[in-house]
């Protein structure tokens, strides 16, 4: 089974990717930005663009995760924004086409609620996700990018309640205290800093 987390820059994806994670044995956080960094490498300065516009990356993550797929028992979860309709449909239909049992959740939540968001991670209004949130938000509330999940007041760990609740599988329930979550968002968060 494939758990895709879709959602605006900034939304919780990789937060509840690995929360999902560390509540579902036998599962594993595939990220496709790494395939993207990668050809951004292998690339002169001024032909690298969106990594997503190169139907290389495109194929390259399908294929991935195809064979991910046909030889992991585990769920996969994979943590990314994907907001062009083609492109989604391009990847979606090919793994469906597969035989993969695929889920795909887009995390929404208010403008104001992404920018405080995106503000607690040290990014300001100039960065990326910033400049990127309201033209994530709109298209990922189109139809084909449901099913849809409001994290505006939810926390991480029901976050990831609801994804597991969409995808029809019960996690092992979360018995750690307050400061324990907290210290393992913030180590997740360190982790996931980008440089590239």
């Amino acid at each position: 089974m494939l758990i895709w987390i879709n959602g605006a820059f900034g939304a919780g994806k990789t937060q509840a990717a690995f929360e999902l994670h560390r509540r579902l044995p036998g599962s594993f956080v595939c990220d496709p930005e790494h395939l993207g960094f990668g050809l951004h490498r292998m690339l002169p300065k001024d032909r690298r663009g969106d990594f997503q516009d190169s139907p290389v990356w495109r194929s390259g993550v399908y294929e991935v995760l195809d064979g991910l797929l046909r030889e992991y028992d585990g769920t996969v979860i994979v943590p990314m924004t994907v907001v062009v309709p083609a492109y989604h449909r391009e990847m979606f239909g090919r793994l469906r086409e597969s035989g993969h049992e695929v889920h795909h959740v887009s995390l929404l939540a208010s403008p104001q609620t992404m920018m405080r968001r995106i503000r607690s991670r040290g990014e300001g209004r100039g960065g990326f996700a910033a400049r990127n949130t309201q033209r994530c938000l709109t298209a990922l509330r189109a139809p084909e990018f449901a099913a849809h999940l409001d994290t505006d007041h939810l926390p991480i760990g029901g976050v990831a309640e609801a994804i597991a609740d969409k995808a029809g599988i019960e996690l092992a329930p979360d018995r750690s205290d307050p400061l324990t979550r907290q210290a393992r968002r913030w180590w997740t968060s360190l982790r996931h800093i980008r440089f590239d």
